[in-house]
């Protein structure tokens, strides 16, 4: 199984990253766009996984959340990977201003390294995917495109909980199926004290 562990996000966003993936379509970038109902903030790819690795997941996704309450994100302004002279991904980021997130992450990436997945090399950088390369964009087409968005933020959301995702390509795009989910679940006045702070 194809598979890959990620946050949900809610359906507000979603309707408003089909709002922006509509404006950007008017800057006639050579871009293959992602379904709004298909983006997830992915927190790590694991890829072909066998059905019998799903427990030592789901304990290594439970031990990564512990003593975790829920984070309150947002969307924010838009970027591409790796640069503007060569774009690859067009995605629009996540703002966390109490760095959970980013403890989570690093978490995460030490219980899955404990049994087996090899750990990323490059830092983390919560986004969510907009769209691919289709081939050559024009820079300054898209640097336009980017400096529109570059004030946007959405309004916040809260994240309690991470999943596991199976990834199964279909001539209609990819389908997702959640296999498991684990909540965040330290008590709720954590979110009070981020807010307040």
């Amino acid at each position: 199984m194809r598979t890959f562990i990620a946050i949900s996000i809610p359906e507000f966003l979603r309707a408003a990253i089909g709002g922006i993936q509509e404006r950007l379509k008017t800057h006639r970038l050579e871009i293959r766009w992602v379904r709004p109902d298909a983006i997830h903030l992915t927190l790590k790819f694991l890829g072909d996984i066998r059905p019998s690795d799903r427990e030592a997941i789901s304990s290594a996704m439970t031990a990564s959340v512990k003593n975790l309450a829920p984070i309150r994100l947002a969307a924010r302004r838009i970027g591409v990977f790796p640069n503007l002279r060569q774009p690859r991904v067009l995605w629009i980021g996540i703002a966390d201003s109490s760095g959970v997130l980013a403890d989570l992450y690093e978490r995460l990436q030490e219980a899955l390294g404990a049994i087996g997945f090899q750990k990323e090399n490059r830092p983390f950088q919560g986004h969510l995917t907009l769209g691919r390369a289709k081939g050559r964009i024009d820079p300054n087409r898209l640097y336009a495109a980017i400096e529109e968005f570059q004030n946007f933020r959405s309004e916040p959301f809260v994240a309690d909980r991470i999943a596991l995702y199976r990834s199964e390509l279909k001539p209609s795009g990819a389908v997702y199926t959640e296999l498991v989910s684990i909540p965040l679940t330290q008590a709720a006045r954590r979110i009070e004290e981020n807010e307040r702070g």
